[in-house]
């Protein structure tokens, strides 16, 4: 079977997961606090082709019988490498509900292992234990009064309690302390992440960390700073009309593996029905 198969195969796999990627990412262009994902695609190492067997006469360049000659090199196809959310600052936009709160940030420290700027969530209290984070601040009040988010989660304050309130005409000052009867009632907990690429993506734009430890207090981190409005949510991230560009890409580049592919079938179609003959 033609080598060129598993090469053309594994081009349409690869497209095939890309686009899968936009495609969600264009889904969720309109889910506060979403972040897009990024793909790269990247090919196998080449391997060298070597004609095995062969006893060539003794040369300046062939010193024995019998030794392997190297004929070159053949690409082996690409796969998708790794998939990493894009954890840019999404737009503001006015919602007009007192419980809901965009999370904006300030001064971000770069991480020098990864070359990236960290970020900061909203802290959520995970069922399953340990705290989980999202950058989606479309909260509400359940029936006992605590402050959750649209899954039911509890939001936590900055130290690491459930916020009870006894109603939602509350203020939010721009450090997150939640004031009620001009009374501090708590204040919204946020957590700082110097390397997001560390965190475990999960469903309804929640992170958690892999080792499921907790991420440090964002007051705690020097260099760090953000604020927070009230009535206010942070879009998604997503780029309608580049991801749409990058689909169409993809696309054609999955056809044209297509071709490719059909290509060799109509080779060995014809190695089979008609040189299999003499």
């Amino acid at each position: 079977m033609f080598k060129g198969f598993y090469t053309v195969a594994t081009g349409m796999v690869s497209q095939q997961r890309k686009t899968e990627i936009i495609t969600n990412n264009m889904a969720n262009a309109n889910t506060p606090g979403f972040k897009s994902d990024q793909s790269t695609i990247r090919s196998f190492p080449d391997m060298l082709m070597s004609a095995v067997g062969r006893t060539n006469l003794p040369t300046e360049n062939n010193l024995s019988f019998g030794q392997i000659q190297q004929i070159g090199s053949v690409n082996t196809g690409v796969y998708l490498q790794e998939t990493l959310a894009n954890y840019a600052q999404g737009s503001i936009y006015e919602t007009s509900q007192n419980t809901d709160v965009a999370l904006i940030n300030g001064a971000m420290p770069m991480d020098e292992e990864s070359g990236q700027a960290g970020t900061i969530f909203f802290r959520l209290e995970h069922p399953e234990g340990g705290e989980a984070y999202t950058r989606n601040g479309n909260f509400t009040l359940d029936g006992e009064g605590y402050l959750i988010n649209a899954q039911g989660l509890y939001v936590l304050s900055s130290e690491g309690e459930r916020i009870q309130l006894p109603n939602d005409q509350f203020n939010l000052t721009d450090e997150g302390n939640i004031l009620v009867n001009d009374q501090l009632a708590a204040s919204l907990g946020v957590s700082f992440s110097a390397n997001p690429n560390t965190l475990l993506k999960q469903d309804n734009g929640l992170y958690r960390s892999i080792d499921g430890t907790n991420l440090p207090s964002a007051l705690d981190q020097e260099g760090v700073s953000f604020s927070m409005q009230q009535s206010y949510l942070e879009g998604s991230n997503v780029d309608s009309a580049q991801s749409m560009t990058d689909l169409l890409t993809a696309y054609r580049a999955f056809e044209a593996n297509q071709k490719v592919l059909q290509a060799y079938d109509k080779s060995m179609e014809k190695a089979v029905n008609e040189i299999g003959r003499v």
